[in-house]
C-alpha cells in the first residue's frame, strides 16, 4: 500500500482506533496520496488544502491566480500569500539550478503541444499541429511584491512540478502544526514526510522505474523529501510523433539528455523536484554537479540502463544494495 508513482511510500492500513488514515485524490494532473496520523479531521483538511492550491496555481484553470498573472503580464496582480510564495520559490529554484529550472517555459510548453491538462492530452493522438506561441522566457524579470506578483510582458509562467513539490511541503507542515503526529504527502512523485511514521523508525520510500519490475532502491527517510523526474512518464503523440513534458529551457524542446530518470532526496519537496529535473536535463556528463553542496543526494538512470548514485545516497538505503543496471529490452532502450 502506498503512493503508486515513480516514488512510493509504505503506509499501514488504518488502525482500529482510526489514528492513521489515508486517502487518494486526483489533483494537479496527478494522483496524490496522503497519510495522516492523528485527528481524522486533519486528513480531510489536508485534502481540501491540496485542492485549494490547485485552484490557485493551475495554468489549466482560467480563474486561478497563476492564470490571472499570465493574462496580465506586465502589470502587478494582487494574489494570495500562497501564490507569492510559489513565485518566490520558483525564482529561488531558477537561481539554485543556474537556469536549469525555468518557470517561464510556458511558451515552449504550448509550442510542443502541452496546451491542456495531461489527462486530456494523453487520451488520443493529437492530429492538429501545436498552437503557436510568441511567449519567451524571462524568470529574471519576475517581481514579487508585498501583495502582488508581476511577470514581464510577453512572458508566461508555468508552475509545473515545483507547484506539486511546494504543495506537499505546505500541506505536511500545516498538518504537523495542527497536531498530526506523522504525515506523508505524495503529489505525483513529489513526496514530503514529517513526524513519526505509523510503523517502524522511518518512512519507507521505494524508488521505481517504469521499465523495472523491482524498485531501484528502498529508502529510509526520517524527515524530508524525495522527488523523481523522468522522461518516461507524461508522454503523448502529436501526428504520430512522441513528445514528453521535460522541456530544456536552453533549447525550448523536449530533453534529449542521456538520462531518463533522476531521483533526489532533499530537505524540501520543492527543492528535490527542481534539482531532479535540472540534473536530468544536464545529462550524465555533468551528473550530480548541482546537488553538491546543497545537502541533497541523487540517483540517476541512463538511457542504456546504468544506475548511478551520488556518494551519500547509500546513507538512505541501509543494508539494501542499489541496483547498478536495469535489464532493459531493446525496445525499452529505444524508447
Amino acid at each position: 500500500m502506498g503512493c503508486m508513482t515513480d516514488t512510493r511510500t509504505s503506509a499501514p492500513s488504518p488502525s482500529d482506533d482510526g489514528a492513521v488514515r489515508e486517502t487518494r485524490v486526483r489533483v494537479m494532473g496527478s494522483e496524490a496520496h496522503l497519510v495522516v496520523a492523528g485527528d481524522p479531521a486533519l486528513l480531510h483538511r489536508a485534502r481540501r488544502r491540496l485542492e485549494a492550491l490547485e485552484a490557485r496555481w493551475s495554468r489549466f484553470v482560467a480563474t486561478s491566480e497563476v492564470s490571472r498573472v499570465n493574462r496580465h503580464a506586465g502589470t502587478p496582480v494582487a494574489v494570495s500569500a500562497d501564490t507569492r510564495l510559489l513565485f518566490t520559490r520558483a525564482i529561488d529554484a531558477w537561481r539554485l539550478t543556474g537556469g536549469g529550472f525555468d518557470p517561464t517555459v510556458l511558451g515552449a510548453m504550448l509550442r510542443i503541444g502541452y496546451d491542456r491538462s495531461f489527462d486530456e492530452l494523453a487520451r488520443d493522438d493529437i492530429t492538429a499541429p501545436p498552437r503557436a506561441s510568441a511567449l519567451r522566457t524571462g524568470a529574471a524579470g519576475i517581481d514579487v511584491g508585498a501583495t502582488t506578483v508581476c511577470i514581464p510582458r510577453g512572458v508566461g509562467f508555468d508552475p509545473g512540478g515545483i507547484g506539486k513539490g511546494l504543495a506537499a511541503d505546505l500541506v505536511v507542515a500545516e498538518a504537523i502544526a495542527a497536531g498530526a503526529t506523522g504525515v506523508c504527502v505524495n503529489v505525483g512523485g513529489d513526496l514530503r514526510v514529517a513526524g513519526r511514521p505509523p510503523t517502524g523508525t522511518g518512512w519507507t520510500v521505494a524508488v521505481e522505474h517504469p521499465h523495472a519490475a523491482a524498485p531501484l532502491a528502498v529508502l529510509g527517510i526520517g524527515e524530508g523529501a524525495v522527488a523523481t523526474s523522468t522522461t518516461l512518464r507524461r508522454r503523448w503523440l502529436i501526428g504520430g510523433e512522441p513528445r514528453h513534458h521535460l522541456v530544456d529551457p536552453w533549447t525550448g524542446e523536449p530533453s534529449t539528455s542521456d538520462l531518463t530518470l533522476v531521483t533526489v532526496v532533499a530537505a524540501d519537496a520543492w527543492q528535490a523536484e527542481v534539482l531532479a529535473k535540472a540534473e536530468l536535463l544536464r545529462g550524465s556528463a555533468r551528473l550530480f554537479d548541482l546537488v553538491g553542496g546543497t545537502g541533497a543526494e541523487a540517483l540517476a538512470v541512463t538511457d542504456d540502463g546504468r544506475v548511478i548514485a551520488s556518494p551519500g545516497f547509500a546513507c538512505f538505503t541501509g543494508a539494501v544494495p542499489i541496483a547498478n543496471r536495469l535489464d532493459l529490452s531493446p525496445s525499452e532502450v529505444a524508447s
